[in-house]
């Protein structure tokens, strides 16, 4: 703790005399360094130019930006915004960084500020790919309790030059699947969620995530494993491109069931008619078709399928029972 606290200390001075004047630098070897407004209601950007010439080095001066400062009053620092920067790594693409149990006491729209500060200006780097966080040696969790996971630049995109929006409330209609996964059920979730998501990929993401456990009798379509790779949306079609764990199936969800839980949450969405999904930036052989359409065939409501639910159980003692009685 103390070796990095003096590393980030000298850097943040070197940085200081050479890389924070009036005029940005321009040219090659130039970073972005995102901070967050005074109000905490946005992200900022200014240029930095970097001195080192390995990747560690780079990112180690990064840091150091987003720990120290800025000479601009109306900036704070991402890292300097009332926790600790404990720790990081940087491994196979993947920066991840260790924080003070401090970081949990943040305000929902202040930790996603900071999030997308730190994801912005660290993916820059070639060598990262992803920023994950962790507190206090833990997963980080969103404010419904899911973990935050690995995140990509592409959660966290510019909408008016170097702005980037905070927390809208969403509604959504997702479908999950019933007790014996032969079914959807369709849910109303309300979050908040970061503008510069867009709302494909937070539906996405939401079905990714889960039932949110306050209500029963809904099940998991998807393998939480599964990422996001891409989500676009163009004339009307929805691409969604999938890590493989996407194949792998949850309990006895089949392959078609997944597939329309992402399609009929999507086509919810009045700018989409049709999903494709991909895998791997792949049709797989076994899809049963490229582009699919909204079917309200295998949907079910709630209530009967926890009534289905119900009777099978009964039916399952009652056997259970009977064989009992008959070894007797």
């Amino acid at each position: 703790m103390k070796k990095l606290r003096l590393l980030l200390l000298a850097l943040g001075m070197c940085w200081f005399l050479t890389g924070c004047g009036e005029e940005e630098p321009q040219g090659e070897n130039v970073y972005n360094i995102y901070y967050v407004n005074n109000a905490e209601t946005k992200v900022e950007s200014r240029k930095y130019s970097v001195t080192s010439q390995d990747d560690m080095g780079v990112l180690r001066e990064l840091i150091a930006c987003l720990s120290a400062v800025p000479d601009k009053l109306e900036y704070k620092a991402p890292l300097s915004m009332g926790f600790e920067l404990q720790s990081f790594s940087l491994e196979e693409g993947k920066c991840l960084l260790t924080v003070s149990g401090a970081y949990k006491k943040l305000s929902p729209t202040t930790e996603v500020l900071i999030r997308a500060a730190l994801v912005r200006t660290l993916t820059q780097l070639p060598s990262v790919r992803y920023v994950g966080i962790s507190v206090e040696g833990e997963s980080l969790l969103d404010s419904i309790g899911a973990p935050v996971g690995w995140m990509k630049a592409d959660q966290f995109i510019d909408n008016d030059g170097n702005e980037i929006n905070t927390y809208e409330q969403a509604k959504v209609k997702l479908y999950f699947a019933g007790w014996d996964g032969s079914h959807l059920i369709a849910a109303y979730r309300e979050k908040m969620y970061l503008t510069t998501t867009s709302m494909e990929r937070f539906i996405v993401q939401e079905l990714i995530n889960g039932p949110s456990g306050q209500v029963a009798g809904l099940y998991p379509t998807i393998n939480p494993s599964t990422e996001i790779i891409n989500v676009t949306t163009k004339d009307g079609i929805c691409y969604v491109n999938l890590s493989g764990s996407f194949l792998n199936a949850v309990n006895n969800v089949s392959k078609e069931l997944a597939i329309y839980s992402i399609v009929n949450s999507l086509v919810e969405l009045s700018n989409i008619n049709k999903v494709q999904i991909l895998v791997d930036g792949q049709i797989p052989n076994t899809f049963s078709q490229s582009i699919y359409e909204r079917n309200l065939d295998i949907v079910d409501t709630l209530e009967n399928s926890l009534l289905k639910e119900q009777e099978y159980k009964e039916q399952q003692e009652q056997q259970a029972t009977t064989k009992q009685e008959s070894e007797k």
